[in-house]
This record gives C-alpha cells, sequence and structure tokens, in this order.
C-alpha cells in the first residue's frame, strides 16, 4: 500500500477532500445534481518551518482541520437553506458583510467547541474520578480510573450522536470518503464499484486521531501531575497542545507503515471507525469520486506507484478484505 496523502471529511450531503493547499467539496444537492467547488486553503500559521516541524505540526494541522472542517460543512449547508433573499437579490456589500458575519460566526464556534471539548474530555474525567478519593488511596489507580472515564465518555458520545438520522448520513459519506482513498492506495481504478468493494476503514482517519489523543493523555497524566488541585486542572489544559502533538505523529506513522506493531496499535482506533462510518450508497460514492478528482491526479499516482491499473480486485470480496490503509487526514 502506497499513502496518497489526500484526506477529508463528510460533510451535510457530501465530501470534502484536500490535497495539500487546496481541497475540493462535492455536494449532492437537492436537485440531486452534484456541485463541486475547488478551492486553495492557507493555514492559520504562516509559517511554513511550524507546518513541518515534528510535535508541533500536529497542533496546527488539528486546528486547520477544525477550522476548514467548519468552513466546509457551511459551505454545504448552505444548499439546504430556506431563505427568503437569493444571493442573487443581494448587493456586493451584503454579500461581503454576510461572509464576514459567517466568518465571525465561524471562529466562535470553532474557539467555543475547542473549550467545550476540553471541558467534557479532559476536566470531567479528572472530577469524576475524584471521588474515588474516599475509597482509593492510590494516585496512580485514580488516574487510570480517570482515563476509563475519558474514553468511556468519549465512545458514549458517539454513540449518542450516532442515532441521530442527519449523523447517519453523513457518517455514510463519510465511509464513502475512506472507501475512496483505500481503492486509489489499493492501486484500483477509481470506480463506483472498486470503492464499493473496498474497506471503510482507515488509519489517519480523524477518529483514531481523537482515540489517540484520548491513550496519549492517560499516559502523560500519570507521569505529569501536580500537589494542587487547581494546578492538575491546569496541566491537562496546558498538556492538550503536546498531547494532540504527539496524537498526529502516531498518526502519521500509521498511515505510512504496515508493520505488524504498528497495525496492532491502530486497532482500537479503527475499531471506533465502526461506530464513524457506515456503507454508503452508489451516490454517495458519486459524490466522493468527484471530490477526489477534482484536487488529485489518482492515476498518475497509482502509474507512479503501482506500475499499472488494476481493473479490479480479482475477486468479488477482494476489496473488503484488502489490509486498511490510511484515511487521509479525515475528520
Amino acid at each position: 500500500m502506497k499513502s496518497s496523502n489526500i484526506g477529508g471529511q463528510a460533510v451535510l450531503e457530501g465530501i470534502m477532500m484536500k490535497n495539500q493547499d487546496r481541497y475540493a467539496v462535492a455536494v449532492r444537492k437537492p436537485n440531486k445534481e452534484i456541485e463541486v467547488d475547488v478551492q486553495e486553503y492557507h493555514s492559520v500559521v504562516p509559517w511554513k518551518p511550524l507546518q513541518k516541524t515534528p510535535f508541533i505540526r500536529g497542533i496546527f494541522n488539528f486546528i486547520d482541520s477544525l477550522v476548514l472542517g467548519m468552513k466546509t460543512l457551511t459551505y454545504s449547508a448552505g444548499f439546504f437553506e430556506d431563505e427568503e433573499e437569493t444571493e442573487e437579490e443581494l448587493t456586493e456589500a451584503d454579500i461581503a458583510k454576510k461572509e464576514k458575519q459567517e466568518k465571525r460566526i465561524m471562529n466562535l464556534t470553532v474557539a467555543f467547541s475547542v473549550v467545550l471539548a476540553a471541558g467534557i474530555f479532559m476536566i470531567l474525567p479528572y472530577f469524576l474520578s475524584n471521588i474515588l478519593k474516599r475509597h482509593v488511596s492510590s494516585r496512580g489507580m485514580i488516574t487510570v480510573v480517570e482515563g476509563i472515564l475519558r474514553v468511556a465518555i468519549f465512545l458514549g458520545y458517539i454513540w449518542l450522536i450516532s442515532r441521530m438520522e442527519d449523523i447517519q448520513r453523513t457518517f455514510m459519506y463519510h465511509g464513502a470518503e475512506h472507501k475512496c482513498i483505500n481503492c486509489i492506495e489499493h492501486g484500483l481504478v477509481l470506480n463506483v464499484e472498486n470503492v464499493r468493494k473496498s474497506s471503510r476503514q482507515h488509519k489517519r482517519c480523524g477518529t483514531s486521531f481523537l482515540f489517540f489523543v484520548m491513550i496519549v493523555s492517560i499516559i502523560f497524566c500519570f507521569f505529569i501531575t501536580a500537589e494542587s488541585q487547581i494546578m492538575r486542572v491546569v496541566l491537562r489544559i496546558a498538556l492538550l497542545p503536546l498531547i494532540a502533538g504527539v496524537s498526529y505523529e502516531l498518526i502519521r506513522v500509521a498511515g505510512n507503515s504496515d508493520n505488524y506493531w504498528i497495525n496492532l496499535l491502530s486497532k482500537p482506533g479503527m475499531w471506533v471507525q465502526n461506530m464513524t462510518t457506515s456503507e454508503p450508497d452508489d451516490s454517495m460514492i458519486e459524490v466522493a469520486i468527484c471530490a477526489v478528482e477534482a484536487v488529485f491526479d489518482w492515476k498518475a499516482y497509482q502509474e507512479e506507484n503501482f506500475g499499472s491499473l488494476q481493473e479490479n480486485p480479482g475477486s468479488e470480496n477482494a476489496g473488503a478484505q484488502m489490509p486498511v490503509q490510511a484515511d487521509g487526514g479525515g475528520q
């Protein structure tokens, strides 16, 4: 398997695919046509060295993923809003004002989401585990319980949102995103049939990244602590960038290696993907293919890495049984 280094995420009735500094959003509109929008993305950090420095790049990559994810989600939602006035009826000044307001709201939403996630997944488990202090004197045991609670809250959150009807369709598009990248990275012609047979699990998936964050945070909080309860809370917040940076490096290694131990380390995160991805229908796969082809020359990639294109996996079930390669950084 050869990593393509492309990635993306599911949006409302569509998919975003990103390749280096370009991204495409393909959306199945209410009239069933596919709209594809290709744009350049400029990182929140303009300094290229920081974007390539190990353990630091992961922090900014995570922020970029949140910003781009919110931006593309807002774009896709625009096709399904019932507005009294259409964009054609607005003046240029009105459009500019509206875009500025949307950007401000998007930035506030991203910031609020980060704070809320830190509170729910980092601080809440700490306070819940402290209840055990009355019965358990071992700090190590309490930290382990805190980690277990953190993972349980994370899995519970995913399970709850997966019950929502709109989210279920988004998870189907998420599956289509994974299947497309797996199809490409196994040297298969990118068509509906081959994509359908490919795996919907992906080692570089954003779900796996978040699961790594949970695990790495347990290790860090076990060895790095303080006497004061306030300082312990401060430490859990202060360590978040470092935890994200380490988790990102682990995902990069996993996505570019078929080592047995690396694959074993990736198994839990890929198991969680069974909750965040579903089998897509053919119309969703078509949308995913459009998003890929808008920003990535998969034929040139396959000729360079495989020498020739394979029309199909060789048997009806081969695609589903192929070893799983990484997601392109998706979310």
